[in-house]
Formats: C-alpha cells, sequence, structure tokens
C-alpha cells in the first residue's frame, strides 16, 4: 500500500459511484488548502448497472472536457466503495483502478468512500440547499439507509461536524450492517432522535409509517458530488490508497452462487429425494 498522506492536497479530483442504479460522476477544481478547500464542480448521472459499465469511461471523459480538464490532470479519484449492488461496486472498481493506475507513473492516490457516509453527506448537501436545518442539526446524528433487496437494508449512522464539507472524518457510531426493515423500526426507535435519510422508503416506507425517528425521513442518494466533499476529511486522515487498492466493500458477503456450488447443491437435494427435479 503506498502512503500518500505527505502529498499536497490536489487539485483536480475525479469521484465516481456505482453502487446503486444511478451512475454518478463529479469533478471537481478545488481552491485552497486541506482544511478551508473551495470547489468548482460538474457533475452527471444516468444509468447505472450493464449498460452504464461499457461506456463509463466515455462518460468520464465527456464530464471532463465539460469542466476543461484533462484526463491527465486528473490529481486523485474518490469513488464509492460499497455497501450497494456488487456489479455496480466492482465496475467502479475496475475503473477506478484502470484510471488511476494509467494516469502518471506510480498512479494518483485513491480515495474509497463508504456508501452509506455518501448517503448521509448527500442528505446533509440537499438540507442546507433546502435551508430547513440549522448548522447545529447539520451535525446529526445521520442515520443512512440503502436499499439491499432481498428484504434487507444497509444502515449505519453517523456525527459530523457542523461543517457542510467536514473538516474532520465523521464519527461513525454504527459500522455498516444489515437488518431487516422491522429490525431497522426497532433500532432507530431504541437510539437518539437524529435524520433517517437513504434509497428504502419506496421500498419499506410501509412498515415505518408513524414509527418513532421516521418522521423526518428524507430521500437520498450516494452521489459522487459527496464523495467530493468527504474527501479532503479522508484524504487529511491518511485514507488514500494506490489503485491496487481499490477494492469494494461488501456487508453482504454473498448472493449468488457459483455453477459448481448450484451443481453440488442440486445433488445434495437429489441424494435426500430422488424425485425431486
Amino acid at each position: 500500500m503506498s502512503n500518500f498522506s505527505q502529498t499536497p492536497f490536489f487539485r483536480h479530483i475525479l469521484a465516481m459511484d456505482t453502487s446503486t442504479d444511478q451512475l454518478s460522476l463529479a469533478v471537481a477544481t478545488t481552491h485552497g488548502s486541506v482544511d478551508a478547500a473551495t470547489w468548482d464542480v460538474w457533475a452527471f448521472s444516468g444509468e447505472s448497472g450493464a449498460k452504464a459499465s461499457a461506456g463509463m469511461v466515455a462518460a468520464i471523459q465527456a464530464l471532463l472536457a465539460d469542466a476543461g480538464i484533462a484526463l491527465s490532470q486528473v490529481d486523485a479519484i474518490a469513488f464509492g466503495q460499497g455497501p450497494g449492488a456488487f456489479t455496480g461496486l466492482r465496475t467502479a472498481c475496475a475503473v477506478t483502478q484502470g484510471l488511476a493506475a494509467s494516469l502518471r507513473p506510480g498512479g494518483v492516490p485513491v480515495i474509497p468512500v463508504n456508501t452509506l457516509l455518501a448517503v448521509a453527506q448527500a442528505a446533509r448537501l440537499a438540507a442546507a440547499v433546502r435551508g430547513d436545518v440549522s448548522a447545529t442539526a447539520l451535525a446529526g446524528p445521520w442515520t443512512a439507509v440503502m436499499d439491499a433487496r432481498m428484504g434487507e437494508v444497509y444502515v449505519a449512522r453517523y456525527v459530523f461536524t457542523s461543517a457542510l464539507t467536514p473538516t474532520a472524518v465523521p464519527a461513525c457510531t454504527q459500522a455498516p450492517v444489515l437488518l431487516t426493515p422491522t429490525a431497522l423500526k426497532a433500532w432507530v426507535a431504541d437510539r437518539e432522535r437524529g435524520h433517517v435519510v437513504g434509497n428504502a422508503y419506496a421500498a419499506y416506507g410501509a412498515q415505518w409509517v408513524d414509527a418513532p425517528g421516521f418522521e423526518m425521513w428524507q430521500d437520498a442518494m450516494p452521489t459522487a458530488a459527496a464523495l467530493l466533499h468527504l474527501s479532503p476529511a479522508l484524504w487529511a486522515s491518511g485514507a488514500a490508497v494506490a489503485a491496487s487498492d481499490a477494492v469494494p466493500l461488501y456487508v453482504r458477503d454473498k448472493v449468488a452462487q457459483t455453477t459448481a456450488e448450484r451443481l453440488h447443491l442440486k445433488a445434495v437435494q437429489a441424494a435426500k429425494d430422488p424425485l425431486q427435479p
């Protein structure tokens, strides 16, 4: 693993997230120091999944062209490392690794960002734009909830400073975990009131109607812009890694069986019941 902690703060940073069914890209030109950076940001969103992977590099190139930034000028890449859709996470990692390793000799730093943290930050950014959250309330706690499919949700909880762009890595008071919607309802009820945000209400909101803690639910997605805002604090904490260390974060270990596993399971079932097709 390369140590980038002593490298000066980057000027041009590319960010990407494909952890959901939405592709989110952003590129920023930064001005100032790590703890007092200002941003010029260009963003793009589109469909993620198998269709997006083929055109993702072209979309990145188009976004950089709009921003007037050459690919060779990118100093660092932030990516949503998970949890999220398995295919999407692998796509982001592959593109990040390829670009980061090829941009210059020795590669450029990569900043992995937890997608649940990005959900919380995206919600904070949206709340600030609406002007309906005080500076104190921006600190949280923020409970981020993402639809994990299969009747479960990914959950994590964070406490920020009041600064909209965090100057320190937010405190994670609940590491990412898988819960059922019912278990989440009880989990939220047992904790200090805060913001509950994410993309799971459309699927499971009927189970949370009138539940304590869900009164102010806010829809939010992990966006590349949120990754950019989190990057200075993560960078300062030494979270940057080499391209080869850009790997997904899986909370659910496995959702699909290999061909060999399926054949083995079928053989076991047949041995138990010879009439089973």
